[in-house]
């Protein structure tokens, strides 16, 4: 298995649509998750930046398709997130276009990291993002954020009714992370480096 180095990263191009996607022969990861699920702060533990992925106090502030190159052998897609209810309805519909039309069509797209807040049952977006990627059979990681803010205890009911509500058909694994005390970093690390040519 390759190493990946994920702190030689560069942003390739901010994408609204198809036309716009970088043309290249990587693999591609896409993250995906709720607006305030915290995507950004995700980002920069994984590529150990501080501010490379902008981390804002009001959710819902991506709007693009943001292609990372990483150590010049796996493109990662912060795709927008999901569900941010102060935008109005034709731009959430935009946004999801915009997310549906990228998780179908990309060619290079290896499996996606979906994000949900391990505090929480899944909301019926996170549902249907899950349904939408076992319908088209794309493989996925879940990833249960903000494990460090509820105890081990609340933790382990949390996972069942996570279990409970999400089909894991596509699943590779289930990783709980924390941007706080970076668990699960590694993990997430290992599965990216399993695509590696």
């Amino acid at each position: 298995m390759k190493k990946l180095n994920t702190h030689n990263v560069d942003l390739i191009i901010s994408a609204v649509s198809k036309k716009q996607y970088p043309k290249h022969n990587k693999p591609e990861v896409a993250m995906c998750g709720r607006s305030n699920v915290g995507k950004s702060t995700f980002i920069n533990t994984l590529l150990e930046r501080k501010n490379y992925a902008r981390v804002s106090s009001k959710p819902g502030k991506t709007k693009t398709l943001n292609f990372f190159d990483i150590d010049n052998k796996v493109v990662l897609v912060d795709v927008p997130g999901y569900g941010y209810t102060k935008l109005s309805k034709s731009e959430q519909e935009k946004l999801y276009d915009m997310i549906v039309e990228y998780l179908v069509n990309s060619e290079n797209l290896s499996f996606v990291l979906h994000l949900v807040d391990s505090r929480h049952k899944p909301s019926q977006d996170d549902i249907e993002m899950n349904e939408f990627l076992n319908y088209y059979k794309i493989p996925f990681v879940l990833v249960l954020t903000k494990v460090d803010k509820i105890s081990k205890n609340e933790l382990s009911k949390n996972m069942a009714k996570i279990k409970k509500e999400l089909d894991l058909t596509n699943n590779i694994s289930v990783i709980e992370f924390s941007s706080v005390t970076k668990l699960g970093k590694e993990k997430i690390v290992e599965e990216i480096s399993k695509i590696l040519v």
